[in-house]
Parts: C-alpha cells; structure tokens; sequence
C-alpha cells in the first residue's frame, strides 16, 4: 500500500499549475527587475563559440559562392570593358582618318583656286596590276574632261601625269616611277634640267649634270613648264644628297619629292596646259648651179 502510494508523484494537472506559476513568475521578475539580464548575457556568451562552429560551413559556403560569382561577373565584365576598348579605339583612329582626309580635302579646294588651269577632283581607286610600277588608277576618266599628259597635284605639289584616259577611269604615272621624266627647274637660280624616277623607292633622280653645276641640298625643284605638258612653278621635290665624284663626268643628286606621292588618296588633274607653238618648218636653201 505505501508503495502505491509512494511511486505516484504530483498529478499532471499539478505539474502543470505549478511550471505555469513558476513561469509566469519568471516573467514578471525579469520584467520588472532585470535579475535574468546577466544570464542571458552568460548564456549567449557562452554558446557563441558553439554557434559559428555550427554557421561556419554555411558561412564558407556562401563566401565561396560569392565569390565565384563575383569572379564571373569580373570576368565577363572585363571581356566587355575590353571589347568596348577595342570598338572606341577602332572608331577614334577613323575618326583621325576622317580628320586627316577633310583636312587634306580642304587644302585641296584652296589650292584649285590658287591654281589657273582647270582642276578635276579625284580619288584614287586602286594600284595599277604592275608590281614594280609606281602607277595609280584614279576614278576620273574621258568623260570627265580629264586627257592624256594632265599633270596630278595634291595640295603640296606635283605627284604624276595621266598616261592613259579611259572613258572612267584613268591610269596615272607617279614622278618616283621607274624611269618618268619631269622637266624641272631650280627656284634659286634658274637652272633648268630634268628630274627621274628610281622606281624602287621614294627618290628621285636628277640626272645629267656635272660636277661644277650650280646645284646644292635644300634647293627646290619645280617644274619647268617649258614642255608645255606641265604648267609652270608646281613644287616637285627638294633635293636631299649631291654626290661629286671627279672620276665621273656627271654628279650624283637625289631628291625627295615635295608632295605626298604614297600618302593620300584624293587628287587633282588638272587641266593641260596650252600647247607650244610648232617649231618652225626648216626650209632648204636653194642651191645655185655654177655654169657649165
């Protein structure tokens, strides 16, 4: 009997009342008097260790993934960045082309109104089929007036002559071709002769005179006019080197040219000049026969 008695303890009910008693006066002392704030405090103290070794994984994982997201996006970024760096850079060294192109466009039209003759714009299209010719073909042919022999200018100076004139098209000649004659004449005193292409480089030859000629570097040559194929006074070249060698009969001269013979692309033919009146027809004198 007292065993029974003994191995029942309190009733739930009883358990219950008194944990909600004891519960609520928990509450109402912490609330009115703080005494648990210290083990709180001690509590979450202590469990904080316990706490970031349990976040610890989870923390890893969520900075690695971080950052390798960031790392792709670095990356993708960068392959854009470096993609726009490309296009700016593409566009700005058109951008100095087209600059270049007006400006040398505009010196262009100021130098076809200083000049007399009749000038014709043109671009040119494409290097003649020749590899070792110094040839151009222009898109300026018949029908726009342009004829075999006119002079091709830029705005500094001479740089061909017309060889052939098609109906649209037209085939120049530069001055550095191998072999091309441009009768010229040096502005510092007169002297006329006749300046020639190497062909190989952008050097000119000025050929036929001797040693003792009145030539040094730094003159500047300009054409003659007196073929009547070139008008007088275009800028050709500026002599660079004057070779004289007594063993030989004529002096070595070369020259750069004036204009830019390899630099740009659009040009000016210009109209020829007025041809030279015919040489006068010799006429035999009349021979007298003596008497027989």
């Amino acid at each position: 009997m007292e065993q029974e008695l003994f191995s029942h303890g309190p009733s739930p009910a009883a358990r219950l009342t008194f944990f909600t008693l004891l519960s609520l006066l928990f509450l109402i002392s912490d609330a009115h008097y703080r005494y648990l704030d210290v083990l709180r405090i001690g509590i979450e103290t202590a469990t904080y260790p316990l706490q970031r070794l349990v976040m610890a994984p989870v923390d890893l994982a969520r900075g690695v993934g971080s950052y390798l997201h960031a790392q792709n996006s670095l990356v993708g970024e960068n392959v854009i960045l470096k993609q726009q760096i490309l296009e700016n850079r593409a566009e700005l060294l058109r951008m100095e082309s087209l600059r270049r192109e007006n400006d040398h466009l505009r010196r262009l039209f100021e130098s076809a109104k200083k000049i007399r003759n009749p000038a014709v714009m043109a671009e040119i299209i494409y290097g003649a089929r020749d590899p070792f010719s110094r040839k151009v073909i222009v898109d300026k042919g018949s029908f726009s007036h342009v004829r075999e022999g006119s002079a091709v200018i830029d705005d500094s100076g001479l740089i061909g002559q017309v060889l052939r004139a098609y109906p649209w098209a037209s085939e120049v000649s530069l001055i550095t071709d191998k072999d091309h004659p441009t009768p010229v004449e040096v502005m510092r005193n007169g002297l006329r002769a006749v300046v020639f292409g190497f062909g190989s480089s952008n050097l000119l030859d000025l050929r036929y005179l001797s040693t003792n000629t009145d030539i040094r570097e730094g003159d500047v040559l300009v054409t003659s006019g007196i073929d009547g194929t070139f008008p007088q006074g275009l800028p050709v070249a500026t002599v660079i080197k004057v070779d004289r060698n007594p063993a030989y009969t004529f002096s070595r001269i070369l020259c750069k040219p004036i204009a830019g013979v390899d630099q740009y692309r659009q040009v000016l033919i210009m109209a020829p000049s007025a041809p030279p009146p015919p040489l006068p027809v010799e006429t035999p004198e009349p021979v007298n026969k003596g008497k027989k």
